[in-house]
């Protein structure tokens, strides 16, 4: 596994644990630490799709 795998790795938890947190408890880390619309909370739900993606890519890969 590439350095770039295991970054979109992280960063993909990251995500599913704040989604988690929102399912869970209505409560977005995300929104908390970097405000509500802003540019940099948009910055990291981009990052998190992005590395969602490259993840799925890795697991299609995998399967053929």
């Amino acid at each position: 596994m590439n350095i770039l795998h295991k970054i979109t790795l992280t960063i993909a938890i990251i995500g599913c644990l704040n989604w988690g947190l929102v399912g869970l408890f209505d409560f977005n880390l995300v929104e908390y630490l970097f405000g509500d619309g802003t540019l940099l909370t948009r910055i990291v739900y981009v990052l998190v799709l992005i590395s969602g993606l490259v993840q799925l890519r890795l697991f299609m890969k995998d399967l053929d």
